[in-house]
């Protein structure tokens, strides 16, 4: 740990609000507002699109300006978009609300870059445990973000969840604070001008395909099937909004919580068997889908659903960082965030309209399709470099 460790830790705790508000939220004022049943999830569809579609954009942005003014840039940004969905609840516009929702989600495609920033304060054998300590902080955004927004979101009485969306506006502009003490190495005129290779010959390599794959599909499960959850939970099954709340935040917690030993465990057992694990954790909530669903079968299933998470993309990211050189970082870690939330987007588009036509149990079955995949990149990479990681 170091002191711009810290910062980044302390700056990532409030930026990254915006995303599991956005979660907690955005299904349910979209089911109120939405004028077709499966159109529910749009607005969190859409901002997950707007962090795929920002995410070379901030990866360019940063190489020009530096981590801090481009962390700086994205909560400023963040907290004005916040205040114009609380206003599209005031006036019960749909789609600004949906709009808003996309900019927010473009703040979040800068808030990834965290994982990255905190990979180069340490020495690369430490990514793993970088990357885990740093996505660790999404712990204080779980509980931070969501029981802010729930406490709030009566201020004004005639508008729920109006106030949800101005304290989110105070969360992500807070995080500007601690980014003043961040030092930041960005040099415009130290740029390495080397030309890096192309994105094709990136994912030719077995193992920059298999961390992005990884990254990818673990970020395709996860929104897919936690997209879907309030609806299902609260819409559908008429479970309290409240336990619905409780579920997220665990969930969330999940995601997180175990970076506390995810470096280690990437550190002595490999890349490759953690993601195994990752997998095998996701097929627990698959399973669990066929039972009947409860508030006590939905706690658990999204638990399971955050650790699997949190193996396969703390091992993909860690991989991908050793994957690429340093003169092409940000080339490939926009590129990699890119093709990472836009399978995200899709996921989430299609969980409300899955959930709407199909079943909480045929949504679960679909995501075995994506395991596959990821099985079959990981034993391909291994196979080719005969020296599993």
């Amino acid at each position: 740990m170091n002191k711009n460790l810290w910062f980044l830790i302390l700056s990532q705790i409030f930026a990254f609000t915006a995303a599991p508000v956005t979660v907690f939220l955005s299904g349910i004022i979209g089911s109120q507002f939405s004028p077709i049943k499966s159109l529910a999830t749009l607005p969190m569809a859409l901002s997950i699109v707007g962090t795929a579609i920002f995410a070379i954009f901030a990866a360019k942005l940063m190489s020009v300006i530096g981590r801090r003014a481009g962390f700086i840039f994205a909560s400023v940004g963040s907290s004005i978009t916040s205040l114009v969905a609380a206003y599209s609840i005031i006036i019960e516009s749909f789609i600004l609300f949906n709009l808003a929702c996309f900019l927010i989600g473009a703040g979040v495609a800068f808030s990834h870059q965290y994982r990255f920033a905190a990979v180069e304060t340490v020495d690369k054998e430490m990514a793993p445990k970088a990357i885990s300590i740093i996505l660790l902080a999404g712990i204080g955004s779980a509980f931070l973000g969501p029981n802010l927004a729930n406490i709030s979101k009566a201020i004004i009485p005639e508008h729920l969840y109006v106030g949800s969306y101005i304290a989110l506006a105070a969360l992500t502009l807070t995080s500007t604070f601690f980014l003043l003490f961040y030092k930041d190495d960005h040099n415009k005129n130290n740029i390495i001008k080397k030309s890096s290779r192309s994105y094709f010959e990136l994912i030719s390599q077995p193992r920059f395909l298999q961390a992005l794959i990884a990254s990818a599909f673990a970020y395709a499960v996860m929104s897919f099937l936690m997209t879907a959850t309030p609806i299902s939970m609260h819409v559908m099954e008429k479970i309290s909004l409240t336990k619905t709340g409780f579920v997220i935040q665990l969930h969330i917690a999940a995601m997180f919580l175990p970076s506390l030993i995810t470096g280690n465990l990437i550190k002595k057992f490999g890349h490759s068997k953690i993601m195994y694990a990752g997998v095998t954790l996701f097929l627990v909530t698959i399973l669990l889908s066929l039972f009947e669903q409860n508030f006590l079968n939905y706690l658990i299933a999204l638990i399971f659903l955050g650790l699997g998470w949190n193996f396969l993309f703390i091992s993909g990211t860690s991989l991908l960082v050793l994957s690429y050189r340093e003169e092409e970082k940000f080339k490939a870690q926009g590129f990699n965030d890119l093709i990472v939330y836009t399978v995200q987007a899709i996921a989430s588009l299609s969980a409300g309209i899955f959930i709407s036509l199909t079943s909480w149990k045929t949504m679960n079955l679909v995501c075995i399709i994506f395991l596959v995949i990821i099985v079959i990149s990981t034993l391909r990479a291994d196979f080719k470099q005969k020296k599993p990681q």
